[in-house]
């Protein structure tokens, strides 16, 4: 019994210190970081972002030119997974707000050629749905353009 309640505890303290944030209070490492992942491109600026674990580790953003996210597993380079989508390639994006108990809630991206992703955002139900109008605005403002 006192495993289990350490172990809630544990995750309790792991999700209530993780949030959306602003993409211009990313520090210039996180940036760095990002762009070295190749899923920003210099001249792009990350408009919100959210990372269920530590941010050099797991994130989920959104920019004006894209969507994507990243997992790094930092014993073994295998299980990493980085996946980015320009908003020109992408078909729909649709919300998951009740993932399970242990799953932040995500918008599952369909690419045109019919491969997925999920992109987590965490935080309340208000904050999932502004950061899933924000970067429906984005999508929609730039499906053609880039």
């Amino acid at each position: 019994m006192r495993y289990i309640f350490c172990g809630i505890l544990v995750a309790g303290l792991l999700v209530s210190c993780n949030h959306l944030i602003q993409g211009n209070d990313l520090s210039a490492a996180d940036i760095k970081r990002i762009g070295a992942l190749g899923i920003l491109d210099k001249d792009e600026q990350v408009i919100k972002f959210y990372s269920e674990y530590k941010k050099s580790y797991a994130g989920n953003f959104f920019t004006e030119k894209r969507i994507a996210m990243y997992w790094i597993d930092s014993r073994d380079s295998t299980k990493n997974v980085i996946k980015t989508a320009f908003y020109k390639d992408i078909k729909s994006m649709d919300t998951v707000y009740n993932a399970g108990l242990t799953y932040s809630p995500y918008i599952l991206v369909t690419m045109n050629n019919g491969s997925s992703f999920k992109v987590s955002v965490g935080g309340g139900r208000k904050e999932f749905k502004l950061f899933y109008m924000d970067v429906l605005k984005s999508w929609k403002g730039n499906q053609r353009v880039l």
